[in-house]
């Protein structure tokens, strides 16, 4: 198909062998010779975006177009669109070098009108996944800030401030599952923020100010500052807690501030954040993206951080590509304050497993972090009373009660994700979803897990061998140090999973998807793998 760019075209579809519009008989010529648009994709009172192919290289790639085009013939309106044209180039030709920015790939003007071409991002908007699939949990939440926060940062080390950061800016990739944030075409540059023209200043800012609800006071009221895009993400959190928009809370009448701490159900320590990174007053809000994963000791999601880790970039959009990625070179923008933190993070929760002698609830508290609080129900805590005499028994000599499958399915419903250091061996799971669990050091001996959901789970230093993982949706599940010796994998997904040091001997990997994982050759040849194994590159093995 072949659109018309005819802003006042009512039916701009075509087939793809027509060279005037059957609607409004406007050229229907190719963007530069080489871009055929062939679907609207967004509209807007300033532009429009389009997918379109690049029939210039082999394969005609996707990409999309974005189109500035000005609708009055005023001077300064022209002037203002050409201003926002070289501004969003200019940022994008900065800081698309990082993995979760869309790349720019050319621009230019054409017949007074403005176009950006971008790589495309194949996935949905966070605003269509929670549409479609409901609110996150509190986990969810915390996944996200520790994906986001990191990207918020590198562009802020760019001295660029986004100004329009909401979910439906944000695009879930498909061939991933990584966060994209994309439209920056209200981005502050704080390099250059001088425009000579008052009259321009006020109409360019009045289309670039952001999003009503997402946008804090002072970027209101055109003073926008790096803490303003906190704000925004803190806005974010509270939409994907609660599926509503900002609109739909009240608000203080003296202060301004959102009211939504009685729609939310999270643990205390993250509402203070949420609190902070939402107060009305700059001065009061968390001034970086890295202070706010400080607050809440959170390792940020580590194919996210700023500094990237990959020096080589996929290069032109394409559903094909199999490369792999080099990820021995930090990119530019690299941020080593938040890879030390990850990285001292990771040794408290070493540092913990090997020398604290506390109780399994006591350990994972410590290694979740003290955000991530034990919700242990008192169901799960063996009693020391003997209930015929009501005298006490020695706790050593108390047998510990193990969970069972209809508990632990119950549990888990009820909004219980915390079952750390459980003995669960041998247990009925079968086609479960125990999406974000924390089985961490679990005991899972031979446990039935066939076609079971552990998405996101925290499966480290678990027990697993000889468990059923067929066909198990793996996916980004933490297996660092767990035992998998003659586990059943096949077709398992375990694409992103984190499989550093864990012992895969005798583990079935035939058919599994391990693209992204992180495990080494020698682990992996210690598993038995077959031409249907896609390996952490992406490509199938070979016999």
């Amino acid at each position: 198909m072949t659109y018309c760019l005819n802003p006042k075209c009512r039916h701009p579809e075509n087939p793809i062998d027509r060279s005037k519009c059957e609607s409004c008989g406007n050229d229907l010529v190719r963007l530069r010779d080489r871009y055929r648009v062939s679907q609207a994709l967004a509209h807007g009172g300033f532009g429009a975006t389009f997918l379109a192919q690049d029939e210039g290289l082999p394969g005609e790639p996707i990409c999309v177009i974005k189109q500035l085009r000005p609708s009055v013939d005023d001077p300064n309106v022209f002037q203002m669109a050409r201003d926002l044209f070289e501004r969003e180039a200019k940022t994008l030709g900065r800081i698309g070098n990082h993995p979760q920015v869309p790349r720019l790939l050319d621009y230019f003007e054409e017949d007074n009108q403005f176009y950006l071409v971008q790589e495309y991002v194949k996935g949905l908007t966070l605003q269509q996944e929670v549409k479609r699939f409901g609110a996150f949990s509190e986990a969810g939440v915390k996944q996200f800030l520790s994906e986001i926060l990191p990207i918020v940062q590198y562009i802020h080390d760019q001295r660029v401030i986004h100004r329009d950061i909401k979910p439906a800016n944000l695009i879930r990739r498909v061939e991933d599952c990584k966060l994209v944030m994309i439209d920056f075409g209200a981005v502050k540059n704080e390099v250059n923020n001088t425009i000579n023209s008052q009259s321009l200043h006020t109409t360019v800012t009045s289309y670039a100010v952001g999003t009503a609800g997402f946008a804090p006071p002072e970027q209101i009221a055109l003073r926008p500052v790096y803490a303003s895009d906190i704000y925004a993400v803190g806005v974010t959190c509270i939409y994907l807690l609660t599926a509503k928009s900002p609109k739909d809370f009240d608000y203080h009448p003296s202060t301004g501030e959102m009211l939504w701490e009685q729609k939310v159900r999270v643990s205390d320590s993250l509402a203070q954040v949420l609190k902070k990174m939402l107060e009305a007053s700059v001065r009061h809000r968390y001034q970086s993206a890295t202070e706010v994963l400080d607050a809440i000791e959170l390792e940020p999601y580590e194919d996210s951080l700023a500094s990237s880790m990959a020096s080589n970039r996929k290069s032109l959009p394409n559903n094909d590509r199999t490369g792999s990625i080099d990820r021995s070179t930090p990119r530019e923008g690299y941020n080593p304050s938040i890879v030390q933190m990850a990285t001292s993070i990771r040794e408290r929760r070493v540092k913990s497993i090997e020398s604290n002698p506390k109780s399994g609830a006591d350990v994972t508290q410590e290694l979740k972090s003290k955000t991530w609080k034990s919700k242990t129900t008192n169901s799960s805590i063996p009693s020391t009373k003997n209930p015929t005499t009501n005298s006490s028994i020695p706790p050593t000599k108390t047998p510990v009660a193990r969970i069972n499958s209809h508990t632990l399915l119950s549990d888990y419903i009820n909004g219980k994700r915390d079952f750390a250091m459980q003995n669960l061996s041998m247990l009925d799971l079968e086609r479960a979803d125990l999406t974000e669990v924390n089985f961490h050091g679990c005991k899972l001996h031979k446990t039935n897990l066939h076609k079971a959901i552990l998405f996101n789970s925290d499966l480290g230093q678990a027990s697993l061998n000889q468990a059923s993982l067929k066909d198990a949706n793996l996916s980004k599940a933490y297996l660092s140090h767990a035992d998998l010796e003659g586990a059943d994998l096949r077709g398992a997904d375990l694409s992103d999973a984190y499989l550093n040091h864990a012992n895969l001997r005798g583990a079935n990997l035939s058919g599994a998807n391990l693209t992204n994982a992180k495990v080494s050759d020698g682990q992996l040849a210690m598993a038995k793998t077959n031409w249907m194994t896609i390996r952490p590159n992406g490509k199938r093995s070979v016999l």
